[in-house]
């Protein structure tokens, strides 16, 4: 897949996984360091936000999701913002935590890792949503960065992501 930012074309280093596969468990760091094992059979539903960086459009972007997002009762959305490397600074969000993918795990079990010039290893801009059975209940890559995503879509997927779950999983 072909991702554009300004004047560049870059692309991603694999195939991201697809809607309906299980969801890897990989650990991730807050800023301090701290393991913090995401994806996977939880029993929550999972948002991951993924950029390879943070501007003034992106956090009026993350500050929208931030306040859609339902955060109480049964319909908790553990939302999580995921960068690369440790160079990118933490925004500070209430309701999303920030996450260091230090090790590459995630770049490289979700098939979100930008290759190319100007952000070669840098975390592309999607969303991933994780129903509580672990699987992957939507995405959205956008391939152009500077794109906003489909926030209409995400809440409707966030719904259905929460009342399909009946303890047995959104398949059967």
């Amino acid at each position: 897949m072909q991702i554009q930012y300004k004047t560049f074309t870059m692309k991603l280093e694999d195939l991201p996984l697809d809607v309906g596969y299980a969801s890897e468990r990989v650990t991730l760091q807050d800023e301090e360091k701290n393991p913090h094992a995401m994806g996977g059979q939880n029993g929550q539903t999972q948002l991951f936000i993924t950029t390879p960086f943070i501007d003034e459009a992106f956090l009026e972007e993350l500050a929208q999701i931030n306040a859609m997002l339902p955060h109480g009762g049964d319909f908790i959305v553990r939302a999580n913002l995921i960068v690369a490397n440790d160079s990118h600074k933490n925004p500070h969000l209430e309701k999303i935590d920030f996450l260091i993918d230090a090790e590459g795990e995630f770049g490289d079990f979700y098939g979100v890792r930008l290759l190319g010039e100007p952000l070669d290893f840098e975390l592309t801009k999607a969303l991933i949503l994780v129903s509580k059975d672990g699987a992957i209940f939507y995405d959205e890559f956008l391939k152009d960065l500077s794109d906003t995503f489909n926030l209409d879509t995400l809440i409707r997927k966030v719904t259905a992501a929460q009342m399909c779950y009946t303890g047995k999983g959104c398949h059967e």
